[in-house]
């Protein structure tokens, strides 16, 4: 059951995708899918380039377990690793890839990982405070609420969740696990609950901001972004392309900066008379906007309605 779940997970913004990482048809090229999942858009990408080869990498085994069903139909052009994208770089020279013709991340949770409630993602169903990707880590949700100080839980709730009331839920929090230490996903609700209570109508539930920021810092996704886009540049060849999908303005945002620091010219702080930095453009847009999914897409797949897709080419 685990693996179909994952198996049947839908990738999002397909021909958006498509559009943007393209790859010579009448000769080998390299690929890499730096959060393989499932293997969904890495299967469209195989199927329309007969000559292409994956570099697939996960940190979660149930998506390696799924992605290696799916890729079956070119096995011999398919090495599944399993480790975190931020180390793209390490990963990629020691399996010998040490330029490629594209780079894909498809950022955040999945919804197999959301739908399994053992995995602990989910504010839906209660089941244990877990939220790792990597079920190799040693800190799990409940660990991260029962450990981490007031003051860091304050700036996780208002930095990753947007949470305007952070200090006070971080004091409850601290309440709470005095009196007994949160292990079910049902003790971090009521938290929320405690010190939210209910949206208003139109936004999303409250639970739902406090389970995204303990899940980012739990998997400390935005650094691993960060550092993810930084070893991709050296590996990409000239012409080379770099596709990213978030799904929250927090990602969004690091990825739009990041592409857009790469594709300008003098990034000097404003009112210096003279260029003093020297840096050249590596990077020429090929997205001027976020890319988002059609009626069609989010209709068909509801959970699309918050991906969001900036691709660049390699010009330097």
């Amino acid at each position: 059951m685990k693996d179909q779940f994952e198996f049947n997970h839908i990738p999002v913004l397909r021909d958006a995708v498509l559009e943007h990482l393209t790859f010579p048809s009448d000769r080998s090229a390299r690929f890499i899918d730096g959060t393989v999942g499932g293997g969904g858009h890495s299967a469209m990408l195989l199927e329309k380039y007969p000559k292409l080869e994956l570099l697939g990498i996960d940190r979660d085994d149930m998506a390696l377990n799924a992605a290696k069903k799916r890729l079956e139909f070119a096995a011999s052009r398919v090495t599944l690793v399993r480790g975190c994208y931020a180390d793209l770089a390490a990963i990629s020279v020691e399996h010998g890839w040490d330029q490629v013709d594209g780079i894909l991340l498809d950022i955040g949770v999945s919804s197999p990982q959301l739908d399994l409630p053992e995995r602990g993602f989910s504010w839906r169903n209660d089941a244990v405070l877990d939220m790792r990707m990597d079920r190799r880590s040693e800190l799990t949700a409940g660990r991260w609420l029962n450990r981490t100080s007031e003051s860091e839980m304050a700036r996780v709730f208002r930095e990753y969740g947007e949470i305007r009331r952070a200090g006070a839920l971080a004091r409850k929090a601290v309440e709470m696990r005095e009196v007994k230490p949160f292990a079910m996903t049902s003790d971090l609700v009521a938290l929320s609950d405690a010190v939210l209570g209910r949206a208003k109508p139109g936004h999303l539930p409250h639970p739902t901001l406090v389970f995204q920021a303990v899940r980012i810092a739990v998997n400390d996704e935005l650094k691993q972004l960060e550092t993810g886009l930084q070893s991709a540049m050296p590996l990409l060849n000239l012409s080379g392309r770099i596709a990213v999908i978030s799904f929250h303005s927090l990602e969004d945002r690091i990825v739009k900066n990041f592409f857009r620091r790469e594709s300008a010219g003098c990034i000097c702080p404003p009112g210096l008379p003279v260029c003093c930095c020297g840096h050249e453009p590596q990077l020429k847009l090929l997205t001027k906007h976020a890319v988002v999914a059609d009626e069609k897409e989010t209709a068909e797949n509801s959970r699309s309605a918050c991906a969001r897709l900036r691709a660049a080419e390699k010009i330097r």
